[in-house]
């Protein structure tokens, strides 16, 4: 008995020394990292993660086998040396005190496409989704989908998970991302990696950080705005909360009376918000970097459309963000302008939307950017058209030429300056590939004139070699000239590659937008 009693104290005795040895920390990656994905080819690839602080870690891929040391915060990070594309999947492995072994790894191309719900839109809602789906056996596209999050400071993670492309798996998708991972996948033969960080009904500045925000004289009120209203939002809720209550008895009153109910009261904003300034930031796009990528596709605007003017700045000040964030250098980055949506007018006009496609054309300005124009491909009634396909495709024809060298014309035509030549205007243009066409025309359609007057009345357009001739009777001293300047401009300039001209304007007259905040 006695024996047993010894051997009980001794055994405890051994277990409170072990608990009060500090706990060893399992190595833990970030979700990014993950069987199935693709590492980006001809760069230098950083693997990060977690670990015991002062913890050596070891990553092992392709032959490669680097080391290093966790931080006094547990973090650590190596770089493979540039990889080769590799269409056979290999593993990579994560050793430390413990071992992560990751399968089915991929060496491509890999691009982050981010923006709004024409860029959430599913694969399975785009035209044609049924015989697009059952088709879409492609294994050596992978794909990950971050799940939405909202944060009020940078995430170190995420949550998704990359899956080999597949009738399975594609229908969740992205539409345009697959579209356009896809196209690069045939032209060039090797994996693609997609990351999806997108949520509709989105402004840029959400997709922002805070310190770019705050630092930027134009851009600070934003961060303000809501950093006011968080600070207010316990009280406001409060006060909501007594409104609601005193309105749900006079709803009551007034249905026993037989009346109508009053207005109900608005609930406060929740600072917990995709509108707040960097949420989306914070905890979509912070959680994948140093994320090894090629580059960035954004479809968004809708939701700034009201604030164009600002999006000459902000839109441009994102981007930039985003480079500084990734620490790649000036990656490329290529947008979506707006597509032709609601109802044409009948006569020449202000359009809040034109002025953001505006803005999006003046983002050309910045180096290694491109935009795929969808003037043609639009929807008057729905704000969410179903041809995914051309817009993929569109997007897809800037880092064939601009990255990988082929020889193919990438972009409509974009407007490049103008002449008075008596009572007409002559406008030339880039990207005019041998000449303009006027695609189911002649006449040609979509351009207005004005005088000094600033009175804009439709045109008259001759298509003479690589330029455009404008006139009217009614303009005897033209001044100025708008293409496809509406929210859904009946217009069709094309070059011969059948790549529709961006709206633009030569007047730099003020727009409906140009006070807006």
């Amino acid at each position: 008995m006695r024996l047993v009693s010894r051997m009980i104290a001794l055994m405890a005795a051994v277990w409170c020394c072990l608990a009060a040895l500090p706990a060893l920390a399992e190595v833990k990656l970030p979700a990014v990292l993950g069987d199935n994905m693709v590492l980006q080819q001809g760069m230098k690839v950083p693997v990060w993660g977690t670990a015991d602080p002062g913890e050596e870690v070891t990553v092992t891929c392709h032959g490669q086998r680097v080391s290093g040391k966790a931080d006094a915060q547990g973090k650590w990070m190596v770089h493979l040396e540039p990889l080769t594309a590799n269409t056979e999947g290999t593993d990579l492995t994560v050793a430390g005190q413990d071992t992560i072994t990751l399968r089915n790894v991929l060496v491509g191309e890999v691009w982050v496409g981010s923006g709004q719900s024409n860029m959430e839109f599913p694969v399975a809602a785009s035209r044609d989704a049924e015989p697009e789906i059952a088709a879409a056996n492609y294994p050596s596209i992978r794909l990950f989908t971050v799940e939405k999050a909202v944060a009020d400071r940078p995430l170190d993670d995420c949550k998704g998970a990359w899956a080999p492309c597949s009738p399975q798996t594609v229908g969740d998708f992205s539409a345009v991302a697959y579209f356009f991972g896809r196209e690069l996948h045939r032209r060039l033969g090797v994996p693609v990696g997609l990351i999806d960080s997108s949520w509709g009904g989105t402004p840029a500045e959400s997709w922002t950080s805070r310190g770019t925000l705050v630092s930027h004289p134009n851009l600070k009120y934003m961060v303000d705005n809501w950093d006011n209203l968080a600070a207010d939002y316990p009280r406001a809720l409060e006060e909501y909360n007594k409104q609601l209550k005193a309105w749900e008895q006079a709803a009551a009153d007034a249905q026993a009376k037989g009346e109508a109910a009053p207005a109900k009261p608005n609930e406060p904003a929740n600072p917990a918000n995709p509108w707040r300034p960097a949420s989306l930031y914070n905890g979509m796009i912070a959680p994948l970097l140093p994320y090894a990528i090629r580059g960035a596709i954004w479809y968004q605007g809708e939701s700034n459309a009201g604030r164009a003017y600002q999006y000459r700045e902000l839109f441009p000040t994102m981007i930039r963000d985003w480079r500084q964030s990734w620490q790649e250098g000036d990656f490329p980055f290529l947008f979506v302008q707006l597509a032709n949506f609601m109802a044409a007018q009948p006569n020449p006009g202000d359009s809040a939307w034109a002025e953001l496609r505006e803005a999006q054309s003046m983002t050309l300005r910045l180096a290694n950017t491109g935009m795929a124009v969808i003037i043609d491909i639009g929807d008057a009634v729905d704000i969410h058209p179903r041809n995914k396909q051309d817009v993929g495709y569109r997007l897809a024809l800037w880092p064939l030429a601009l990255v990988h060298g082929e020889r193919i014309e990438y972009s409509g035509p974009l407007y490049e300056s103008m002449s008075v030549e008596g009572e007409r205007i002559r406008l030339r243009f880039t990207h005019v590939d041998g000449g303009l066409v006027a695609r189911s025309g002649p006449p040609l359609k979509g351009f207005a004139i004005a005088g000094e007057d600033r009175r804009f009345v439709w045109a008259n357009a001759q298509i003479e070699g690589d330029t455009v001739v404008v006139w009217s009777d009614q303009v005897a001293s033209p001044a100025a000239v708008r293409y496809a300047w509406a929210d859904n401009p009946i217009c069709n300039l094309y070059n011969r590659d059948r790549l529709p001209a961006s709206p633009f304007r030569t007047d730099d007259w003020p727009g409906v937008t140009a006070d807006a905040k």
